[in-house]
């Protein structure tokens, strides 16, 4: 199959201005998400989509593509989806899937992205999957910065919530806490068809696209993964991401790029 990988990213972030653009041990964010995402065996190839001239100039400046997409998006899907179809126009080839890989993720495992590859593999009449991963603490439970997700018993989704999802008020065991960090598989013709959908309640509600995709009745496949991830939310959590980014294998392999 022809996979491409898509980080969509914008300097325009309420929460943390220019985030893509932050230093982490002198690489640009957008830098370690490309660089590690490339390290992939899965990906035909990766493409940074993006509406800002910066983060342009910079991939390209380190030998990367860029897709330059409307400034006037609002779900990070709405611009993978607009950077595929520019893709495949230029390049003459349709891509069977396309992983959506967010910008804020600089500890981003290539595993996770050839995880979802092998799921497709395995489940040739699905269209959707999506990357979940525990949720470590009670208080990144509580966070809206994070997108809970609830699933039957065969792992496809039910439900995504950015409250904490399943509730614990009238239940004094553990309950199951998974999140989406944001690494997203779609059939092209799917993510196409997707877009030109009107949003949904739920969706609007939830400030989640992919209820979108569930309010339409089209199902989601969940694919475990043991990663932490480590998303960068707001300027506070990159301290944390340094704090790991030290004796990271991959990034042994890129340290000298920047």
């Amino acid at each position: 199959m022809n996979i491409i990988g898509i980080i969509p990213a914008r300097l325009a972030s309420s929460r943390f201005p220019n985030k893509p653009m932050t230093d982490i041990l002198g690489i640009p964010m957008i830098g370690h998400v490309y660089f590690r995402s490339c390290f992939s065996r899965k990906l035909s190839d990766v493409y940074i989509a993006t509406c800002d001239d910066m983060i342009k100039k910079y991939i390209e400046g380190v030998g990367g593509k860029v897709v330059m997409t409307s400034d006037k998006h609002n779900r990070a899907s709405e611009r993978t989806a607009e950077a595929v179809k520019k893709i495949e126009d230029l390049s003459g080839q349709s891509a069977d899937f396309v992983v959506m890989i967010q910008g804020d993720l600089p500890l981003i495992s290539p595993e996770d992205i050839d995880n979802l590859v092998l799921a497709a593999e395995e489940n040739r009449n699905l269209v959707v999957f999506d990357t979940i991963s525990p949720v470590e603490d009670q208080v990144a439970f509580e966070s809206p910065n994070n997108v809970k997700v609830v699933m039957d018993m065969n792992d496809f989704a039910l439900y995504y919530s950015r409250e904490p999802i399943p509730s614990r008020k009238k239940f004094s065991g553990g309950v199951p806490m998974w999140r989406q960090p944001g690494l997203i598989m779609f059939e092209t013709k799917t993510l196409l068809e997707y877009v030109q959908l009107e949003p949904t309640p739920l969706e609007i509600i939830e400030s989640v696209d992919m209820n979108r995709f569930l309010e339409h009745g089209i199902r989601v496949k969940f694919v475990r993964s043991t990663n932490q991830f480590d998303s960068i939310d707001v300027a506070d959590d990159k301290e944390r991401v340094i704090s790991k980014m030290h004796s990271d294998t991959y990034f042994a392999n890129y340290r000298g790029r920047k």
